[in-house]
């Protein structure tokens, strides 16, 4: 099990459910949450990621507000302040990776509206150096990111049957700039799945096998950049 943690961030500081693996050390995660804030659910990713061998820390990018209903969720995302955001996950990421029990360089993975802001995280932290984009869906007009920076980065990405399919606009245009950067991406598609396939808490939407599949790719990066 983790604990809540506060860390600086940009001059100021911020809060996050952090989980570190139980032989004590490796490398650092930062996982980025769905629009519903930072839910049991994702507390369970961060300590599922660590119980993977991985440090992990989720910030809490609404500050405390939580959402049970879509029309909640809706009005917290378009509260949220995006220069805000992108101070809160690049003080995660180094708060990870001024921790003695981190080791080697940090990745970010994030679901739905947290898929985009992962892929976008690359382009904001030198520290992150790989990034896990399940289902993004959010615009990138909101975060102007600068693709040029994902150069000799990472980034998997996976698509959903609904909104935020492989072929869709921003998924195409996100690989074309990180490729012409320099990157390397990877899109997966899972045809017929729902749109938050890998949250097991709703089960109107998650699906098993995906799920498992996307999981089992996810790690296969981390463990791959990260050592």
């Amino acid at each position: 099990m983790g604990e809540r943690v506060t860390y600086p961030a940009n001059g100021g500081s911020s809060e996050g459910y952090l989980s570190l693996p139980e032989s004590g050390s490796g490398p650092g995660v930062v996982v980025i949450q769905e629009w519903w804030g930072l839910v049991p659910h994702i507390e369970s990713l961060v300590d599922r990621f660590a119980a993977a061998g991985f440090a992990t820390l989720a910030p809490d990018l609404y500050h405390g507000a939580q959402a049970g209903e879509p029309d909640d969720a809706v009005r917290l995302l378009m509260g949220m302040a995006m220069d805000q955001a992108a101070k809160d996950i690049a003080g995660a990421a180094e708060y990870l990776a001024g921790r003695a029990e981190v080791t080697g360089p940090i990745a970010a993975v994030g679901f739905c509206m947290g898929g985009s802001l992962a892929l976008w995280s690359a382009t904001l932290c030198e520290r992150i150096v790989a990034a896990v984009g399940f289902y993004p869906s959010m615009p990138w007009a909101r975060m102007s990111p600068t693709w040029e920076n994902y150069a000799g980065k990472a980034a998997l990405i996976h698509g959903d049957g609904e909104h935020a399919r492989a072929d869709s606009e921003g998924i195409v245009a996100a690989a074309r700039a990180i490729e012409a950067a320099g990157g390397e991406v990877t899109v997966h598609d899972y045809p017929g799945t729902h749109h938050a396939f890998f949250n097991d808490d709703r089960p109107e939407a998650y699906d098993a096998d995906a799920a498992g599949s996307a999981w089992a790719r996810t790690l296969e990066l981390l463990r791959a950049r990260l050592g």
